[in-house]
């Protein structure tokens, strides 16, 4: 069992190196390859990517719902917002540091958490509010260009917008919960792939040549399509809690790899930003981790930046009002509400 749950935990760092690795390769394609014919291939290349792996997987039988007509406008909202995003987030990477761009992917937290509050009525802990402020400070240091000036970068901005449009997303696809992971993964891919495709022609973006476009494609299978493949893996044994916290430590990795294979030069407001994010991501870690003798209700928040459906946990508690003998009640219970 504990060779299991070491092998779970591998692959839980794996799909987390996996994932990382998108923005700074993209950001070396992007030199090669129009933002959106980018945005396009990489969404393809994980659609593609893991359709194959499903139909390897499919030995591996689970009781999931069949899609209805009940869940047609959600999967319309997902695609058509995850033609959105990444087209944004390739447009603004192309336009700012990778390092800055990878920290930024946090602020999806943000705002994943905030419209579930509005839309769904989630109910947010106090230590994830806190997280929430630190976030969004960091985010703020790292859409300057320049503190003395106070002058916002437009790119951060636009990978700012991206976050918030898979935020939005996140928040769609929570009636999507109970469906095969793989399949939705492999709409969003497929479709969502398309759909950039035909902006991209639309507005005149050009065709790269084949050998960026096969890298491209190669970057989102690996990136996007294994990152999900290792991740379910790795929760089926770990649990989403576990898995997601290991899972978020993806844009730390993403910003190191930036400076080996980018060399890019960094001012005081990524430092700044890089010791908030860092304060920020360990409280997100620790409020889906923390566990209390009360009584627990866990909001499951499944989002899918990137083309790929990741887990995090929101829990909120309240005291027992009476009090409980510890030898007589030594469990808690847990009310699961999933808002995929």
């Amino acid at each position: 069992m504990e060779n299991k749950k070491v092998i779970a935990i591998m692959m839980a760092f794996f799909a987390s190196i996996l994932y990382a690795i998108n923005i700074p390769l993209s950001k070396l394609l992007l030199t090669k390859v129009e933002p959106t014919m980018m945005a396009s291939y990489l969404y393809l290349g994980a659609g593609i990517g893991i359709g194959i792996v499903f139909l390897l997987s499919r030995k591996e039988k689970k009781k999931e719902e069949k899609i209805t007509k009940k869940d047609l406008p959600f999967i319309v909202g997902m695609i058509a917002l995850d033609i959105v995003a990444p087209i944004l987030l390739m447009i603004g990477l192309k336009h700012s540091l990778s390092s800055s761009v990878s920290l930024l992917n946090n602020f999806e937290i943000v705002a994943t958490s905030i419209i579930a509050l509005a839309i769904f009525k989630e109910v947010i802990s106090k230590r994830m509010w806190v997280a929430i402020g630190l976030i969004t400070l960091s985010s703020l240091f790292l859409s300057f260009d320049a503190l003395s000036t106070f002058t916002f970068s437009w790119g951060s901005i636009l990978v700012l917008l991206a976050t918030i449009s898979w935020g939005f997303e996140n928040n769609c696809t929570r009636k999507l919960a109970n469906k095969n992971t793989y399949f939705i993964v492999f709409l969003k891919g497929i479709f969502s792939g398309l759909g950039s495709f035909i902006i991209a022609l639309i507005i005149g973006e050009s065709f790269s040549d084949f050998l960026y476009i096969g890298l491209a494609l190669l970057l989102g299978f690996i990136a996007y399509g294994l990152s999900i493949f290792f991740y379910i893996k790795a929760q089926g044994t770990l649990g989403a809690s576990k898995t997601s916290a290991y899972y978020s430590m993806n844009p730390f990795i993403g910003t190191f790899l930036s400076w080996v294979l980018l060399k890019e030069s960094v001012g005081i407001p990524y430092f700044m930003g890089l010791v908030i994010m860092i304060v920020g991501t360990i409280i997100v870690i620790i409020d889906t981790l923390k566990k209390k003798h009360q009584h627990q209700h866990q909001h499951i928040i499944t989002h899918s930046h990137g083309g790929g459906i990741h887990t995090h946990i929101i829990e909120h508690e309240h005291e027992h009002s009476h009090l409980i003998n510890e030898e007589q009640h030594n469990h808690h219970h847990q009310k699961n509400l999933t808002i995929l």
